[in-house]
């Protein structure tokens, strides 16, 4: 840096500037400098500028979920997610980098300026877990317990109680909830729906399910049918789940939507294709995901923030 001072016949301040684009050195300037930069083959250590700035500039994207072949991390969760946390974090001039909960303990994470945590685990068990590595940290999850943490989630109660009015208004008065309420977002969800239907009088099966696949859905259904329980309406906790209902249910010889109407939560682009096309709850992820990236680099900046519950959308489909 000394030596482009020396070329450019300005101070090492006004280099250092330069090369970082700052507004305070004009354009002109900035120009010529960055132009004998080049030249010279000069290159910013960004190692050692990490060091002197005890900063990583690296977010590390821990993803809760453990992917099966039945539920990759290409469906909008966590996909989704990750694109808005990665545009924005990249604009921020921050670097992701991506592991699963398997590889969470790696010195890279370890060593990263913030961590964004994707889910919160059953009984928020993934919460406690990397709260440990004492990063500042954001959360996808249930804002109804985030607590200390800073939460970005949908409105799953809210989506719970417009499932419940939408089979209520179909006549519907026998409905089966599958999912696992271990997690505090299908706990929301299941309460919401719950609530809803108590106002009318209506109390719903609950059938827990560990696993979120096309499968567990199938086996719950088939479950249900064989204690000879009658139900006209499934509220799955994941649209997965509800596709698998859906084969069991015509496997049982009901008809969907004419014997027994489904709902799904997610808006899996799978679910539009289904036959009949999946009706389900769609949450904003690009929105999650740009809000988790805000929060996460509000907090490594010593900034204020707050946990925010994005509203959801019933979409109504052939289910």
């Amino acid at each position: 840096m000394a030596d482009l001072a020396r070329l450019s016949g300005v101070s090492k301040i006004t280099v250092s500037r330069a090369l970082g684009d700052s507004p305070l050195v004009n354009a002109r300037t900035r120009d010529r400098i960055q132009s004998i930069a080049r030249e010279h083959g000069y290159k910013l250590n960004v190692n050692a500028r990490n060091l002197r700035l005890r900063r990583s500039h690296t977010v590390a994207v821990i993803v809760e979920m453990k992917p099966t072949a039945q539920r990759g991390m290409f469906d909008p969760y966590p996909l989704a997610l990750l694109g808005g946390i990665s545009q924005e974090l990249t604009a921020a001039g921050y670097s992701v980098l991506l592991t699963t909960r398997q590889g969470a303990t790696v010195a890279a994470v370890q060593a990263a300026d913030g961590l964004i945590l994707l889910g919160q685990g059953a009984n928020q068990e993934a919460v406690r877990r990397f709260d440990r590595l004492g990063l500042p940290m954001a959360v996808w999850g249930a804002t109804s317990v985030a607590g200390s943490h800073v939460t970005i989630g949908s409105d799953n109660r809210g989506g719970g109680a417009r499932v419940a009015e939408h089979f209520f208004a179909l006549g519907r008065r026998q409905p089966i909830f599958i999912g696992n309420p271990s997690h505090p977002e299908i706990f929301d969800r299941l309460n919401g729906f719950v609530d809803a239907l108590a106002a009318r009088g209506i109390k719903p099966l609950l059938l827990k399910r560990d696993e979120f696949t096309p499968e567990s859905g199938a086996e719950a259904v088939q479950a249900v049918h064989a204690r000879g329980v009658a139900f006209d309406a499934i509220f799955a906790c994941n649209d997965l789940l509800a596709m698998g209902a859906i084969r069991a249910t015509v496997g049982l010889g009901k008809s969907v939507p004419g014997d027994v109407s489904v709902v799904g939560y997610d808006d899996m682009p799978a679910g539009a294709t289904f036959l009949p096309a999946l009706s389900t709850v769609r949450q904003d992820w690009q929105r999650g995901g740009t809000l988790l990236a805000r929060k996460v680099l509000g907090l490594i900046g010593h900034e204020d923030a707050e946990s925010e519950s994005l509203p959801v959308e019933l979409v109504i489909r052939g289910t």
